[in-house]
């Protein structure tokens, strides 16, 4: 490590686990998730010390966004698009290619991104350069398949709807198409962010029934009302972060306006202009005026204000809800997310497959921390997430007739059987319109 490291804090990690007892099976006997996240996920336990250059989080927040990291983590993807039972689009990359032969049981990694991010993202392609690797190079030897959200990474918007951190429907839709192709192979989910928390609420509402055997948050937003009081009630917060999210949102939306105008007759159109004349929105201003009305379906939308629309897509009151591995791991300077939920103490309500993790720096996704050569870092959480990924595909032992429900086909669709909004069609990129091309984003969110 680099020698001027001593300038850092000692690494400091608590972990978290509710007091409720699940036993969790695994290849060598029942283990409690904590018992579980310690045998397998130790990285997690060992701490996190941030780079000596990049010492609190707002500096590691920073380089996530500003940072230059196009010659790293190179990720080669081949994405297909599903039509959804609303019309809407979800384009869904694929890695390695379908061309690399690996073996039909190989594990998926299902990944939701952050804001206005896509597979594109470093904080993406770190995770999976390594974990899609082949075992023959120090990898993982897994498939992944990164779900990007309606509109985002080139994704057109075919349907009215926008997307939103409850769009969990969606990632059923996803891992619905996923397992199709891939029957024999266990998934494993990952979110990032705003995707945290759409992971989150999806095995909360799924319970024994997700598709997904495990999942693991990194940066969720948790409950979204006291986190954008604190965003908003901040100064600098406000000016900076909120800004740049809100930002972010307007220039994705105003890239699908070509789409958005033919929706005649709907309430997307019927907005339009208003979010069309926002100018430097912050955050809650443009979810107040887009997402709180577009982000979803009825009967929950639209919501009368942002606020609402935030209590009803916070993550933190679905955990008593999962079944299955949950690792979440959030840094207690993020600058973003300052209230984690500790499913330990009372005011936390959560499962015994529930485990929190929360460094003591790393910002919002950062974690950046020393390399072997001056100046250099790398991503510490990549240690902990491989580890735990991992855990959940070959060491966990689900218990038999659990994840699914089971499908039919209809009209061209795959759909789950009494859910007639979880389903899919296949559709050729050549059939569908050109998706938006957001200029001056700010990546890592």
């Amino acid at each position: 490590m680099f020698p001027f490291s001593y300038f850092s804090s000692e690494p400091q990690t608590t972990v978290h686990a509710s007091p409720e007892v699940a036993a969790v099976a695994t290849n060598e006997g029942s283990l409690t998730i904590k018992e579980f996240a310690n045998k397998y996920c130790p990285a997690v336990f060992t701490g996190f010390k941030p780079s000596w250059w990049l010492p609190n989080g707002h500096a590691q927040t920073a380089y996530v966004a500003m940072g230059n990291f196009e010659e790293v983590d190179k990720v080669k993807y081949e994405r297909k698009y599903i039509r959804l039972p609303d019309s809407g689009t979800l384009g869904i990359d694929f890695t390695p290619p379908f061309d690399v032969q690996l073996d039909p049981a190989t594990p998926i990694i299902i990944v939701e991104h952050g804001l206005t991010g896509g597979s594109h993202e470093s904080y993406v392609r770190n995770i999976l350069a390594a974990a899609c690797a082949p075992k023959s190079e120090g990898g993982l030897g897994y498939r992944a398949a990164v779900i990007n959200f309606r509109g985002c990474a080139g994704t057109p918007i075919t349907s009215p709807r926008f997307y939103s951190a409850a769009c969990e429907d969606d990632l059923a839709c996803g891992a619905l198409y996923v397992s199709s192709l891939f029957p024999e192979a266990k998934m494993v989910g990952i979110g990032f962010s705003l995707g945290a928390s759409v992971v989150t609420r999806y095995l909360g509402n799924e319970g024994t029934r997700s598709r997904l055997a495990g999942g693991l948050a990194l940066a969720c937003p948790w409950n979204l009302v006291a986190n954008s009081e604190r965003l908003e009630g901040n100064w600098f917060s406000r000016r900076v972060y909120s800004s740049a999210m809100g930002g972010n949102l307007l220039r994705l939306y105003k890239s699908h306006a070509h789409s958005i105008e033919t929706f005649e007759g709907s309430h997307a159109l019927k907005i339009h202009s208003k979010v069309l004349s926002l100018e430097s929105p912050k955050l809650i201003d443009i979810d107040h005026v887009l997402v709180s009305q577009t982000g979803g379906a009825s009967p929950n939308w639209p919501f009368p204000s942002a606020l609402e629309y935030y209590r009803h897509a916070s993550s933190d009151g679905v955990l008593p809800g999962i079944k299955v591995p949950y690792l979440a791991i959030n840094a207690e300077d993020d600058p973003i997310v300052r209230l984690i939920p500790r499913p330990d103490e009372e005011s936390t309500k959560a499962s015994g497959w529930v485990v929190v993790a929360i460094t003591k720096g790393g910002g919002h996704l950062g974690w950046f921390e020393d390399g072997e050569k001056r100046g250099e870092t790398q991503k510490w959480i990549r240690k902990p997430a491989l580890q735990w990924l991992r855990a959940v595909v070959e060491e966990f032992v689900r218990e038999k007739g659990q994840g699914g429900r089971p499908t039919e086909v209809a009209d061209g669709f795959t759909r789950e059987i009494g859910r007639p909004e979880v389903g899919f069609k296949v559709v050729d990129a050549k059939d569908l319109p050109q998706g938006g091309k957001a200029a001056g984003l700010t990546q890592g969110l």
